[in-house]
């Protein structure tokens, strides 16, 4: 694709990361362990063996890092802060060893004039909590609650947002659903009554956030997509439709319209959540924005085995169907089913196996598919979807969760042997592209 999409002189636009996979500094300066740390140090649980003591060393390389998005012309930083590092049995003691570095990181945003966009909770739980029972346990949406209020008093004031939650799904339906993230757990009612407590969680948060008075922006991140039957079969159907409610319309209702869809909850038949009397009273709270991560649709087939899609545009390293147009078929059902708050994308890309090639990163296949997202996105807009930001995920290949170092995502290419950056060809499209917006908009 070479056609230029123009977007609003007042878009922001940034790049987004994690904690877990690019802080490093493991047990540094008092951090306590996260349900992570545990996680990736267990046999057989990270496909390459790997875990995240060092990753991308971000914790003692951050400076460089803020002057590559410095030189990349990025707006905004979404990233998220590792609870165990500011807090580290999750309750009891603040560690302001873990507050300081954190401090350290605005700091050095503010002076190159990047708006720091905080996410509360990016999957690692301390393992504290996790040993008195983790989401499982009603109590840890309380402790989260106070973790935001605390954040929100002493950075508040600092950043552009703060997001309760960075896709509740996964934390569910991957960690407690098939075992595939952490804790590693593996029990489907589980996972449904853990889903519950993310959402308490994030409303007795927005609440206990706002009693502090901070001015940021207060949202929650969550991975979204469309479901898409691959015929017109009843069962195909049937089978979207399922997903749909499960997936997107489980997290969106109880948040938008203090409910859970009927679909789903009949689904779910005994696995259902118990849901105490107030809970959806707490759960719905105004939020000044959605975060919506983006990466592919979900295609549903209930032949055996299961019908594929045509991947017309290939896949990702993740072997993830790339499906532009369904960000714009999202973003309108969305609009046609809530009265939404403004929006940013929060995370798109894609993971591709790049190598260092006499000192520069090709990576043709990133730009085409950000590109190609990008214009889906402005289409979604100009049919009245209110999209305030875009952030490209990823700045720096990480720690890709269960997939450990073998998954790259970033725009900046990190050998982890000697931890040296190389900004890939898509950081330099992304910077010209940059450029470009605002040479427009003058």
């Amino acid at each position: 694709m070479t056609e230029f999409t123009q977007f609003p002189p007042d878009f922001l636009w940034g790049v987004a990361t994690s904690a877990f996979q690019i802080e490093g500094g493991a047990s540094a300066d008092g951090k306590g362990p996260s349900i992570w740390d545990t996680f990736s140090h267990r046999n057989g649980t990270v496909i390459d063996g790997s875990n995240g003591d060092i990753a991308c060393d971000h914790y003692h390389r951050y400076p460089e890092d803020v002057a590559i998005m410095a030189g990349l012309g990025v707006d905004a930083y979404r990233f998220s802060m590792a609870w165990s590092r500011v807090q580290p049995a999750g309750k009891g003691d603040w560690n302001e060893a873990g507050f300081a570095f954190y401090d350290r990181l605005l700091t050095e945003l503010d002076k190159h004039g990047i708006s720091a966009h905080i996410t509360l909770y990016h999957w690692d739980l301390p393992q504290g909590l996790q040993d008195e029972g983790g989401w499982l346990n009603r109590a840890t949406a309380y402790r989260f609650a106070d973790y935001a209020a605390e954040v929100a008093r002493r950075f508040g004031n600092r950043v552009k947002t703060i997001s309760t939650h960075n896709e509740p799904w996964c934390t569910a339906n991957l960690g407690y659903g098939n075992a595939q993230f952490a804790p590693g757990v593996a029990d489907l009612k589980q996972s449904i009554q853990v889903s519950h407590h993310l959402l308490l969680s994030h409303g007795l948060a927005m609440q206990a956030m706002r009693a502090v008075g901070s001015s940021a922006q207060l949202g929650i991140v969550l991975n979204q997509w469309t479901a898409d039957p691959a015929t017109d079969s009843a069962a195909d159907k049937a089978m979207a439709e399922f997903e749909y409610a499960r997936s997107v319309q489980w997290f969106m209702d109880p948040i938008f319209k203090g409910r859970y869809p009927a679909l789903a909850l009949q689904g779910h038949g005994e696995n259902a959540p118990e849901v105490h009397p107030e809970d959806f009273k707490d759960i719905q709270q105004k939020i000044d924005f959605l975060g919506v991560n983006y990466y592919f649709r979900a295609y549903c087939s209930a032949e055996t085995p299961p019908r594929q899609p045509e991947c017309k545009l290939g896949k990702t390293d993740m072997g993830w169907e790339i499906y532009p147009d369904g960000l714009t078929e999202l973003l309108l059902k969305l609009k046609a089913e809530y009265d939404l708050p403004p929006i940013y994308i929060t995370e798109n890309g894609m993971a591709s196996p790049d190598s260092v090639v006499n000192g520069e990163v090709p990576d043709t296949a990133r730009i085409d598919f950000v590109e190609r997202h990008l214009k889906a996105l402005k289409d979604a807009m100009q049919q009245g979807v209110n999209v305030q930001g875009y952030f490209l995920w990823s700045l720096l290949d990480n720690f890709e969760w269960n997939s450990g170092y073998a998954k790259r995502f970033g725009i900046v290419h990190v050998d982890y042997a000697t931890q040296k950056r190389t900004l890939k060809h898509s950081a330099h499209w992304y910077r010209a592209y940059l450029q470009q917006q605002r040479q427009r908009a003058a």
